[in-house]
Parts: structure tokens; C-alpha cells; sequence
């Protein structure tokens, strides 16, 4: 069996059992950084197949209802009577070591894909507002934006993220971090940011579709990406 059926024979064994429903809800946004204690997967603001043809239906039923509910779900179960349960999501980001892998790659699991649904719209667009003239102010141009971050997403190796984030001196940056880390990770990572915008770049996020083309897939995100939040983030980040 070659590694893309065997992956399309695990997601369908799976989407009976999801652990929470994969129906469009127009008014929860997947957000989860207010939560303590017992985390939850979050609704998917739009229909499981919404983000067609750029991003699958089938991806997006394993990526979000098995992967993502996978860190949750272990992300619980790494908490459970420790400090950590009394924290925010976005709290515990501040305070985990490499000595805390599971909250680690958990956590940051349940934050990464949290923040990932919510960028991403079936409207697409462009940016506009404050949010094209930081990233003129910061790149040049919104397409030289583009592809600088490209060029990053492309070259990370393995898995892991792409990031735009805001600084601790108001300004925007491009990071990128391994695995499930985030610029969050206050004793993790070199540069410290507010993610307002990231790519996931795993091989699961774009594998059924892409196969190895991950630089169809990076040019795909931006038909889907949800300018009006990224916009939103990019104004809490520098207030």
C-alpha cells in the first residue's frame, strides 16, 4: 500500500468517529486561547468542504476532526491536575519548557490549528486597510510579502509552521518554527511574537491533494485566507 491510499484508508476509517461535528457554524470561530482546563475542539466556521478546490474536503475532515482533536484530547490528559490546568491556552504557550514535550506538542498543536481555521475563509480577498499598509511599510509591496513568506514555507524542513507575527516593537516579522511550536513559546523559540497569520506545512495538511507539491499548495493558501480576521489579530496584537 503507497502512502497516499494508506492515508485515504485511515481518513475514511476515521471520519465516522470524529470527536466533535464537522458542520459549518457561522457564529463559533476557532478560537481557544480563553479556554482553562478542559480544552475543546473547536467548530469549523464553515462547511468541511468550503475551502474547495484549494484545500479538500477530505483533508480537512482528518486534518481537523483526527489530528487536531488528537492533540486536544492529549492535551487534556497531559493537564490534568498540574498547574497547567489553570492556565489560558495562550498562557501555557508563555510558561512550557522542553521538558514539558506532551504540553508542548500538544498545546501547541491545539493553539497552531485553532489559529489556522480561523484565517482561512472560502471568501478569500485581499488584504486591505491598516493590514496592507504594515505589510508595504514592512515588505514592499503585499506581493513581496507573499513571497517572502513563500520562500520560508517552502524551505521549512519537515514539518512544521510559517508565521507572521507582530513584535514585542510593534512590527511585523516572518518566523518560522519546527513541529508544533509557535512564536508564542516564550522558553522554546528564538524570536517572540503574536501570531496573527500561519501555514501549516505538515505533509498531513496538504498530502491527498498536493502529494510532494508543497509550492501548489503554499500558492493555493492564499485563495483562502481570511484577510478580515488576519486584519482583527494584526490590530489586538499592536494595541
Amino acid at each position: 500500500m503507497d502512502k497516499r491510499t494508506f492515508i485515504k484508508a485511515g481518513g475514511l476509517l476515521t471520519v465516522a468517529t470524529l470527536v466533535a461535528p464537522l458542520t459549518a457554524c457561522s457564529t463559533s470561530k476557532a478560537v481557544a486561547s480563553a479556554q482553562k482546563g478542559e480544552f475543546t475542539l473547536p467548530v469549523l466556521p464553515y462547511a468541511v468542504d468550503a475551502l474547495e478546490p484549494n484545500m479538500d474536503k477530505m483533508t480537512m475532515e482528518i486534518h481537523h476532526g483526527k489530528h487536531h482533536a488528537t492533540y486536544v484530547q492529549r492535551l487534556n490528559e497531559a493537564i490534568k491536575g498540574n498547574a497547567f490546568a489553570e492556565m489560558t491556552l495562550e498562557e501555557m504557550m508563555g510558561k512550557i519548557t522542553d521538558k514539558e514535550g506532551a504540553i508542548r506538542n500538544n498545546g501547541g498543536g491545539h493553539y497552531n490549528h485553532s489559529l489556522f481555521w480561523s484565517i482561512l475563509s472560502p471568501k478569500g480577498g485581499a488584504p486591505t486597510g491598516k493590514l496592507a499598509e504594515a505589510l508595504g511599510s514592512t515588505f514592499g509591496s503585499v506581493d513581496k510579502f507573499k513571497t517572502t513568506f513563500n520562500d520560508s514555507a517552502k524551505t521549512v524542513f519537515g514539518s512544521g509552521w510559517t508565521w507572521l507575527c507582530v513584535g514585542k516593537d510593534k512590527k511585523l516579522f516572518i518566523s518560522t518554527t519546527p513541529n508544533q511550536d509557535n512564536p508564542l513559546m516564550t522558553n522554546i523559540v528564538k524570536q517572540l511574537g503574536t501570531p496573527i497569520l500561519g501555514l501549516d506545512v505538515w505533509e498531513h495538511a496538504y498530502y491527498l491533494k498536493y502529494q510532494n507539491k508543497r509550492a501548489d499548495y503554499i500558492t493555493a493558501f492564499w485563495n483562502v485566507v481570511n484577510w478580515e480576521e488576519v486584519s482583527k489579530r494584526l490590530v489586538s496584537a499592536m494595541s
